[in-house]
């Protein structure tokens, strides 16, 4: 079935993907991206930083708390590492779900991140804030075991969620089923630094709905889990395995640990 895309229509996914050096975009993208960057000239810096802490929060939950099942909403293109390639490094046999709504991400999602074969990789495609859809597709009921702790990643897609109520649903639904260990990791645009403000607003001003967050409004999404060490922090400064100046991060976000 041939892929329907709408090309003449900028794409977070494909925004993204240009700003991190790859080629899956188009034209609308690149000039939306040149747009974003001329107001928020360390936008490139800090995506990498935020790939940085995804591949870092991963290892974390495969090495140090034993997770082996991930649900990965909000995938986006690929772009090594990806949340399999750490995960898999860990343990062979942990398996993932890929869950996104961009039709080009899922075709390349099938061809390119192809799980060890002790393990397995599932590709779903969904929106986000259709929980009930993701919870019960066969993808998710057939690749993760429900009576044991599941890590859900939303990473780089809640700013995309502009209401509080409706991020919160979202956050309660996919966590409801899913036993106590179970952990949640979010990162999403920062409303502390200016140039994450003027990405955002510039987001927005292009048809993309985009919302810079608070400290205290990231950490009121994990309402329901136990934030692990060091909390709400800049991506950078979770854990960090390099220095990244703080002045060039537009991300926040923490992990937190269902009781």
């Amino acid at each position: 079935m041939p892929v329907d895309l709408n090309t003449s229509v900028p794409h977070s996914a494909r925004i993204y993907d240009f700003l991190l050096g790859g080629k899956d975009n188009f034209e609308a993208d690149r000039q939306a991206a040149a747009a974003i960057v001329e107001s928020s000239p360390s936008l490139p810096i800090s995506m990498r930083a935020n790939r940085q802490y995804m591949a870092r929060v991963a290892h974390y939950l495969a090495a140090e708390r034993g997770i082996r099942q991930f649900l990965d909403i909000g995938t986006g293109l690929p772009t090594s590492p990806n949340l399999h390639e750490v995960v898999q490094a860990v343990d062979p046999q942990s398996r993932i779900v890929y869950v996104d709504n961009d039709p080009i991400v899922l075709v390349h999602a099938r061809a390119l991140l192809t799980s060890l074969p002790a393990g397995s990789t599932a590709y779903l495609d969904a929106d986000l804030q259709d929980v009930e859809t993701i919870l019960t597709s066969s993808e998710v009921k057939q690749s993760l075991d429900f009576s044991r702790p599941v890590s859900i990643s939303l990473i780089a897609v809640l700013q995309f969620i502009i209401d509080e109520d409706e991020a919160h649903r979202i956050i309660d639904g996919l966590l409801a089923p899913f036993p106590a260990g179970s952990t949640l990791a979010i990162s999403t645009v920062t409303a502390h630094n200016p140039q994450a403000v003027a990405a955002a607003a510039s987001y927005r001003a292009r048809g993309i709905a985009a919302k810079e967050r608070t400290d205290d409004e990231v950490r009121a999404l994990f309402r329901d889990t136990e934030l692990v060490d060091p909390g709400v922090v800049l991506v950078n400064r979770w854990r960090p395995a390099e220095e990244i100046d703080d002045s060039h991060v537009q991300m926040s976000g923490g992990v937190g640990v269902k009781r």
